[in-house]
């Protein structure tokens, strides 16, 4: 499993457990802003069970910072800290309506 994947898991790890905790979380989007001190101690290979764990640092009511440890038999594959943020989803939606307007105008979505 390619090491961007597996702290793309540490990310949604993370994500699916700090979402419960908001409110409003209907109306909110998870965007990861950061990954700091990403380390890979081993590889991990098909049939390998990854467990995750996820240690919240810094929460706050929009942001979070969070350690994650990825490990496989006990042991340590990888590491990293994510940083996440609580967006409106109307915001979200706004900031890719010009981007697809763009790519409308250049024949991209079309394949032109």
């Amino acid at each position: 499993m390619p090491g961007v994947l597996v702290v793309e898991a540490i990310a949604q790890a993370g994500g699916t457990l700090l979402l419960p905790e908001v409110p409003d979380r209907d109306k909110l989007m998870i965007m990861f802003t950061s990954i700091e001190r990403a380390k890979f101690r081993r590889p991990v290979t098909p049939g390998d069970q990854l467990r995750i764990e996820i240690d919240v640092l810094n929460w706050k009511p929009r942001r979070a910072k969070m350690q994650g440890r990825a490990l496989v038999d006990g042991k340590l594959a990888c590491e990293a800290t994510v940083m996440c943020q609580l967006i409106p989803k109307a915001a979200q939606e706004k900031a890719a309506e010009p981007a697809a307007a763009t790519a409308e105008a250049t024949g991209a979505v079309s394949g032109e």
